[in-house]
């Protein structure tokens, strides 16, 4: 099992930054990746972005590309979300995911999450 723990959510205006973090910890050995992904009131979870444990690759959502980096370190076992530039629409609770295998960008193919942080951006 792995356990995840999140923090960095919070209030911010429109154009400010947050930065989120995700703590991994137990059976970190079976990570092959680890993703965000945010979820808004009646809306489904969607991807964010993610790296691969290793922290060679990352991959991001269109909409946060160059406004969004991910990045991990690997002696705390924490991966990073910094995040710029926010806009009201990236309003949501994020979470963080690990992946053992399969589509990096589908959340049905992770298999541990975090609690969720809350997000929140003002106009």
């Amino acid at each position: 099992q792995v356990q995840l723990v999140e923090s960095g959510g919070g209030v911010v205006q429109a154009g400010g930054s947050l930065r989120l973090s995700c703590a991994a910890s137990g059976r970190t050995l079976s990570i092959y990746a680890m993703g965000w992904f945010r979820q808004a009131p009646g809306k489904e979870r969607i991807f964010v972005a993610a790296i691969s444990w290793s922290g060679g690759n990352t991959y991001y959502a269109d909409s946060q590309k160059g406004r969004f980096t991910i990045s991990r370190t690997n002696a705390k076992n924490t991966v990073l979300l910094q995040m710029n530039s926010l806009e009201p629409d990236d309003t949501a609770v994020y979470y963080c995911a690990t992946l053992s295998s399969g589509n990096i960008y589908i959340a049905d193919s992770y298999n541990a999450w975090g609690q969720g942080t809350q997000v929140t951006v003002s106009s």
